[in-house]
């Protein structure tokens, strides 16, 4: 049995984030911007279930900081 690793490296060099074989696929067909944030996460993406966990943490991350935002808009007028 062979085993195919395939990770990324930041610009430092540094391992950063892993995406297995198995789902590598599926994480390509994301935009450039989003594969961008996912990385820069730190994360080991073994499974489908990773990757969704990532995006829905994203999401959520997203709709809080607008939330905050139109709280600032809010609390200017």
């Amino acid at each position: 049995m062979i085993f195919l690793i395939v990770g990324y490296t930041n610009l430092r060099g540094d391992d950063m984030s892993y995406v297995a074989p198995a789902i590598r696929d599926k994480f390509e067909t994301l935009s450039v911007n989003l594969k961008n944030a996912i990385l820069e996460r730190d994360v080991q993406l073994y499974t489908i279930h990773d990757l969704i966990h990532v995006l829905e943490d994203i999401v959520s991350e997203a709709e809080a900081m607008e939330a905050e935002e139109k709280a600032k808009v809010h609390a200017t007028t």
